[in-house]
């Protein structure tokens, strides 16, 4: 059991490194990990689920959740009026539409859109919606039980410093968060390239940064 783990990381370092940008790393171990079911919270443009439908052919069903709209509770440069958000949803379906058939477009925040997930039924969850405190703390609090042991949560903006946006907005702590979310699941962690983190929902080497 042990030997596998380590291979699988090992594996899924070698991914991270050998990758020329941050689809690109993410398309090598998700093909590695064989993900045929994913989700994505935080779809904005649609660009990430685009390249992600396009070149990982072993993709059979994609999640995508976002609000499209504009939160009150949501302190980030992102934050833009209703309208603006139409137009970011009405491009998001444009460049995904040649996958149509594989999409489900949930479009709501993350406590709603979980309602219609079966438990345990992703291989792979990735999140990239509200970098805050409370909402990296819903996202992968909720999401965690939608993925199948053994599967991967992702995630994006794993930054050094919570003050990536102007001090004016709500700082991001997506790290240290994630970091301790994944001590408290007993499941390890790894930091990518790119501002990316990856957390196995494996508990058989117990918790690792």
């Amino acid at each position: 059991m042990q030997d596998n783990f380590l291979d699988r990381l090992m594996a899924i370092k070698q991914s991270a490194e050998a990758a020329e940008s941050r689809e690109d790393m993410w398309c090598r171990i998700i093909d590695a990990n064989k993900v045929s079911s994913m989700a994505e919270v935080g779809v904005y443009r649609g660009l990430f689920a685009e390249n992600l439908l396009h070149n990982c052919a072993g993709i059979e069903h994609y999640t995508m959740i976002d609000p499209w709209r504009q939160l009150k509770d949501w302190h980030k440069p992102s934050n833009a009026p209703d309208a603006f958000f139409e137009e970011i949803y009405a491009d998001a379906m444009q460049r995904t539409a040649f996958a149509a058939d594989k999409i489900t477009v949930l479009r709501s925040e993350t406590k709603d859109a979980v309602k219609h997930i079966p438990e345990q039924s992703l291989d792979f969850t990735y999140i990239d919606g509200d970098h805050t405190l409370r909402g990296i703390t819903i996202d992968l609090l909720l999401m965690f039980d939608k993925v199948k042991p053994g599967g991967i949560i992702g995630g994006d903006d794993f930054t050094k410093s919570i003050w990536q946006h102007d001090p004016k907005y709500d700082p991001t702590f997506v790290c240290p968060y994630a970091i301790y979310f994944a001590e408290a699941m007993n499941v390890p962690i790894l930091a990518l390239p790119r501002q990316q983190f990856l957390i196995l929902k494996d508990s058989s080497m117990g918790f690792e940064l």
